[in-house]
């Protein structure tokens, strides 16, 4: 069905998004303290530039667009601006915080006056007393992923119509998501790059991770991938009471509605409202849907005022957010094309491969694996588990990577090889670990002599330079002036147009009826 022209073009037309996190740092490589740049505009209503956590940790956010080339492109073009504004500051190119005095002294994102602004300010300070500020300062890069209308028309048409199309599109998504899941620990085996650390991250945290030290200061676990989707990165206890189901949209649906209205006894004792003072949204389990960590996301874009939820419920999913992917440190913007394509395989092999449903026993082989690739994926021999069969590391992606091969041929087409060069490229990785992210960041500390500090300053000096020296062309930076602008005026707008107490928005925000006024966390 898809090997004939008209599928080639369906399978080939792919929309993809790219959100790129990275702190502001001081020449001295540490965390900036200062208030969010004005000539950046608005980090409320930016559509490109924003906050995350923190003032100092940067969002960039690329459009949706068809082409690579233009993605990558849109991304450097941010970064390169963005450079530009911050007087000598540089971004800290990887995933791990490093040179972090007092995390009291953390600056909160700050969106301004505005109820929505006000909430998003005050949904972080209840990060802050739920689990702390260092945590929230690791940086990651989000893939978003849909597929094109023709393609959803081809796979409808072969199918039994037994739902309509927009109900089949959710299905299916939700059949990505879980493959995807299943074949989650393939992303932080390739391109984790965080097997090591700066020992001032630790700081006071209790771990039971038996780390080992080189230089004066790098914390490091010799079979590492990703220390950032360990216990060291966003985890929330709390969240081992949900069962939140991927069976279906409305198995979703149901565990987030639930969770969101779960209350917590640990986070009812900080308390929601102190001598007048906020300290979270509310003592739920999630003060919002966004607080639900997963590596994967079924999403749809909201409405003014909407919840996440609310638009999946409204309209089904539009599109996926993959969001277990470290910074990239050998990329000045974090993420690279062969990743880029090498993700449209993975995804698209996730969309068209049959996907039973997850039960207990699937959920636990699925968090294992995960944890067993995180710290130590690059183990000789690794053994993990496959429909609860003991299958080696190895065997297991060869298997995956011929399978993605017949994707790559039928994209690549007669005239190009893109996608099989990307794929052989990490092809090398499956057979020798030294080749994945973590293990050239592992064999790069080795043969410089560097901690893991020093060489990540170099990266950033190096980055900015290369940045700062991009052919930024007069539209693009005309462009970019004009949107700052206007997104500060946005922002003067919505304080403007409120009518409502801040008490009163957040009432009626959390009522089951959604808030008049927008909030995009």
């Amino acid at each position: 069905m898809l090997k004939g022209a008209e599928g080639r073009a369906a399978i080939k037309d792919m929309r993809r998004g790219i959100e790129r996190e990275a702190l502001r740092i001081d020449a001295s490589g540490h965390l900036a303290m200062d208030g969010h740049p004005k000539t950046l505009g608005s980090a409320l209503t930016h559509s490109r530039i924003t906050t995350d956590y923190s003032e100092a940790l940067l969002e960039f956010i690329t459009p949706v667009t068809h082409s690579i080339d233009e993605l990558l492109t849109g991304l450097t073009e941010t970064h390169a601006f963005t450079l530009n504004q911050l007087k000598g500051q540089q971004l800290w190119p990887v995933s791990m915080p490093c040179y972090v005095g007092d995390e009291k002294d953390i600056p909160i994102a700050q969106y301004g006056s505005s109820n929505a602004g006000r909430m998003k300010t005050l949904y972080r300070k209840g990060l802050t007393y739920r689990y702390g500020a260092l945590m929230q300062i690791i940086s990651g890069v989000h893939f978003n992923f849909s597929v094109s209308d023709e393609l959803w028309d081809l796979l409808y048409a072969q199918s039994d119509k037994s739902v309509s199309r927009c109900d089949f599109i959710s299905e299916r998504y939700f059949g990505l998501i879980r493959n995807y899941r299943r074949l989650v620990w393939v992303l932080p085996y390739l391109f984790g790059a965080s097997p090591a650390l700066c020992h001032s991250f630790i700081k006071e945290q209790q771990t039971e991770l038996d780390f080992e030290k080189m230089g004066r200061g790098t914390l490091y676990l010799p079979w590492a991938t990703s220390l950032r989707m360990s216990d060291l990165g966003y985890t929330n206890k709390e969240q081992e009471r949900l069962s939140i189901s991927y069976n279906s949209l409305a198995d979703y649906l149901k565990g987030i509605r639930a969770a969101i209205k779960m209350p917590s006894d640990n986070f009812a004792n900080i308390g929601v409202k102190v001598d007048g003072e906020y300290r979270q949204l509310n003592a739920n389990v999630l003060q919002i849907e966004n607080e639900f960590y997963a590596p994967i996301r079924a999403k749809r874009v909201t409405r003014s005022g909407e919840k996440p939820s609310e638009a999946l419920a409204r309209a089904g999913v539009e599109y996926i957010e993959v969001r277990a992917l470290d910074v990239n440190p050998f990329s000045a913007i974090g993420i690279e094309a062969s990743q880029v394509r090498f993700l449209d395989l993975f995804l698209l092999y996730c969309l068209l491969s049959p996907s039973a449903t997850t039960d207990a026993a699937g959920e636990q082989e699925i968090a294992a694996n995960l944890k067993a690739v995180v710290l130590e994926g690059r183990k000789p021999g690794l053994m993990l588990s496959q429909n609860g069969v003991p299958v080696a590391r190895e065997q297991w992606m060869l298997a995956l990577f011929a399978e993605l091969q017949q994707l790559a041929k039928l994209l690549d087409g007669k005239d190009d090889d893109q996608y099989q060069q990307a794929l052989a490229k990490w092809h090398q990785a499956v057979i020798d670990p030294n080749e994945t992210l973590s293990g050239q960041v592992m064999k790069t500390l080795a043969e410089k002599g560097l901690d893991h500090g020093a060489w990540v300053m170099a990266l950033a000096k190096e980055y900015q330079q290369q940045l700062l020296d991009y052919p930024l062309s007069a539209a693009a930076l005309a462009s970019f002036e004009a949107e700052a602008q206007a997104s500060i005026e946005s922002q003067l707008q919505l304080e403007a147009a409120d009518r409502l107490n801040f008490d009163d928005f957040l009432v009626q925000y959390f009522a089951d009826e959604p808030a008049k006024e927008a909030v995009s966390q």
